[in-house]
């Protein structure tokens, strides 16, 4: 993937509503699967993290334990995501871990299973964005364990101008600022975590077709 650094959107948006206002919303994309190995369309199915996603959630554990502590973290109940969303949490000294269904990559229908690359000749238009976002609980600062093409849709939410399509690793991380209505996408696709270990070179990188 040619571009791998995280993209910042300084928004006019925050000098309107107040800096101290705005809450954070930390958004993680799940660590990798066997599926997201073999570019296999996972939507709602339910495989869990291969070795390479666990070590991926340990590293951006790491980071994350070193920054603002969370006042919760959020995931969808997906054994990738949750399995990530421990690992965060437990790093971060965090209790209040909630998994919610609402928080699961979109329905796939008959394109489970299939590699991406069949899947998107099947049906082109099955990762353009539908307008859908999803419903996370907004704190001080809280973090959320979530899928590729949900966070695709979180990013282009709050800025539809966004050139996040195919730059969302495995654990990488979005940075939103919420607040008086408005989403703020102030950092997108940050992979600073994983600059060691070989992991943006041999992991799957997240275009939608894993989930």
């Amino acid at each position: 993937m040619a571009d791998r650094a995280a993209t910042s959107h300084p928004a006019a948006a925050a000098s309107t509503i107040g800096i101290k206002q705005l809450a954070e919303v930390v958004v993680v994309r799940h660590g990798e699967t066997s599926w997201n190995a073999s570019r296999i369309i996972q939507g709602q199915m339910d495989p869990e993290l291969n070795e390479t996603g666990r070590s991926q959630a340990r590293v951006v554990a790491r980071r994350l334990s070193r920054e603002a502590k969370p006042a919760a973290v959020y995931s969808s109940d997906l054994r990738r995501a949750s399995e990530t969303a421990q690992i965060i949490a437990t790093a971060c000294g965090v209790s209040n871990l909630v998994f919610d269904p609402g928080l699961r990559e979109r329905h796939m229908g008959d394109l489970h299973g299939l590699v991406f690359d069949d899947a998107v000749r099947r049906n082109p238009e099955i990762f353009s964005w539908d307008g859908r976002t999803q419903e996370i609980p907004v704190r001080e600062r809280v973090i959320v364990v979530t899928h590729g093409a949900s966070t695709e849709e979180l990013c282009l939410h709050a800025d539809p101008t966004s050139p996040v399509r195919g730059k969302l690793f495995n654990t990488s991380i979005c940075l939103f600022r919420v607040g008086g209505g408005e989403w703020i996408l102030e950092k997108a696709g940050d992979v600073a975590h994983l600059g060691q270990g070989g992991f943006l070179e041999d992991a799957f990188g997240g275009d939608g077709a894993s989930a």
